[in-house]
């Protein structure tokens, strides 16, 4: 096993940063926990770690960088080296450059996302507590996700960056999409939990972003979210849905910057001795969305 447990944090590029702030803590339902003079920190109700959501003032949007959590720093130094060893140019993020994060280690990863792992981050728990807590805390505001569940992210060479977190990072590939020959890879959904993806990638620019998706319960929750989002007028890009990758249930919607959100549910559980699930190109739009079996336009061209 690699030694990475998670996703543990993105860190979002916004233009208005106030008004980015008050989406994602009344609109997405997160907390803010701390603030500096160009970032804001934010985590989910059920989330112990002191933030998994990071907006940055920015003169465009995008993704900064993501981040997993390793076990412990003898695993992160492994990491480190094998990291080096695939070709990736490393460097050290100082303990404290960012509010209650240790050291981390930062690199371009093959699509030139940066990317970081690190195990040092203050833990601050969660409301209801670790002794007989409740299902969940009072006064949730708007979606309200139990957490940060993934990202998709687009690049040219989907082959070398899932041989990368496949080889280096220890993720399993639990899908692909492949051109109708089976002869290019052009879609990659990675776990490295027992969660049907935790990061994923498609065919397209290298350094965009797709969206980030936040965890709700059930296929109410994301009806709800729907709700929620047309009442504070937010832009809905589809409507509540089923995904055939994953079969996990979906709306998905941009925040004020044009990033793009996701309230995801469900999907099915994974594990090592689990074949990869195989889509061909020409049945995409029933991997994707498998009400209506096509994608929207936007789907594959609105990307920070």
């Amino acid at each position: 096993m690699s030694g990475i447990m998670r996703i543990g944090r993105i860190e979002i590029r916004v233009m208005d940063l106030e008004k980015s702030a008050d989406y994602y803590k009344n609109v997405i339902g997160l907390e803010e926990m701390a603030r500096d003079e160009e970032r804001i920190y934010f985590k989910a109700w059920d989330e112990y770690d002191h933030h998994s959501i990071i907006l940055k003032k920015a003169d465009s949007p995008g993704m900064e960088h993501m981040g997993f959590k390793v076990e412990n720093i003898y695993k992160l130094e492994e990491l480190e080296y094998k990291v080096e060893q695939f070709g990736c140019s490393v460097s050290r993020v100082p303990h404290g450059s960012r509010i209650a994060e240790g050291e981390a280690i930062r690199f371009e990863i093959p699509t030139g996302h940066v990317v970081e792992l690190y195990c040092d981050i203050k833990q601050v728990g969660t409301k209801v507590g670790v002794i007989n807590p409740d299902p969940w805390p009072d006064n949730l505001r708007g979606i309200a996700p139990h957490r940060l569940d993934h990202a998709l992210l687009t690049g040219e060479d989907i082959e070398t960056v899932t041989r990368f977190f496949t080889e280096v990072l220890g993720f399993r590939q639990s899908e692909k999409i492949v051109t109708v020959d089976g002869e290019q890879m052009i879609g990659s959904f990675l776990s490295v939990t027992n969660t049907a993806h935790d990061l994923a990638f498609v065919k397209g620019p290298d350094k965009k972003f797709h969206h980030a998706g936040f965890h709700v319960d059930n296929w109410y929750e994301v009806l709800k979210a729907a709700d929620i989002l047309s009442k504070n007028k937010i832009q809905i890009e589809v409507t509540p849905t089923r995904h055939g990758i994953t079969r996990g249930q979906t709306v998905y919607f941009f925040d004020p910057s044009g990033n793009r959100n996701e309230a995801f549910a469900s999907g099915y559980i994974t594990y090592a001795d689990f074949p990869t699930i195989t889509w061909t190109e020409d049945q995409i739009g029933a991997g994707i969305f498998y009400h209506r079996r096509e994608l929207v336009e936007t789907f594959s061209k609105a990307l920070t």
